[in-house]
């Protein structure tokens, strides 16, 4: 019998957006296949997927169906003799630009959907068919520094966003100290060059660019990538 050499595999959540994109173009290098995933984007992931050699998922983090039909679809491509070598969630919609008491419940819920109660359903589908077996992974979560820090306070007009990127990592946080053998890891960046910037004033993102440059996709992914190289 031929001896099988295993395919490495890494799923990127908002796959097909302007970070994920970059992301699974530069995976190839370190010998790891992307899992492109998409919610609406398909032409763009299929595309993605035919150029960096992997494949294309739909993945809906706002339905546990989506996210269940997803798995199936992963589990019945990859051979018994691949590895799936961790996940990067990096799915999220724009921030809803109001203030803090025109916030309304479905503005939580959009986010929280999408950054923490679909994550958490992914991450824990995956632990149980995947991670749980060799005790080994790898998890990044795309945070956002306007969640703020000890040093710097959380960024106004955007509460929801904020609060639900806030929540992911806490989700990450609970995860990485219940199955300390699964690598947890995130990377918060500022303003990127993405199609999330569309929801702001062309000013207010001059105003910013004045103060500080805005990052390149390629820059986070190089960065995101890098974690990937260091654990591998």
């Amino acid at each position: 019998m031929a001896f099988m050499i295993p395919v490495n595999y890494f799923i990127v959540s908002g796959g097909a957006g302007g970070i994920g994109s970059a992301v699974s173009k530069l995976l190839p290098s370190l010998g790891i296949v992307p899992i492109v995933c998409f919610n609406s984007n398909a032409k763009d992931a299929k595309q993605l997927a035919k150029e960096t050699g992997g494949f294309a998922v739909q993945l809906d983090m706002m339905s546990e169906q989506s996210i269940s039909r997803g798995i199936s679809m992963i589990e019945n491509t990859l051979e018994d003799h691949d590895l799936l070598l961790g996940l990067i969630l990096g799915a999220s919609p724009p921030p809803d630009l109001l203030p803090f008491s025109k916030l309304t419940q479905k503005h939580f819920l959009d986010q929280f959907q999408v950054n923490v109660t679909g994550p958490h359903f992914l991450l824990s589908s995956l632990l149980n068919k995947f991670f749980r077996k060799n005790k080994t992974g790898q998890v990044i979560g795309i945070l956002s520094n306007a969640i703020g820090s000890d040093s710097k306070l959380p960024a106004t007009g955007m509460g929801a966003y904020v609060v639900a990127k806030s929540s992911m990592q806490s989700l990450l946080a609970v995860c990485s100290a219940e199955y300390p053998w699964l690598d947890v890891t995130s990377i918060s960046p500022g303003f990127t060059k993405t199609k999330m910037l569309e929801v702001f004033d062309e000013r207010y993102i001059q105003l910013i660019a004045e103060k500080n440059p805005i990052s390149d996709p390629e820059d986070i992914a190089k960065i995101i990538v890098h974690k990937i190289k260091t654990q591998n």
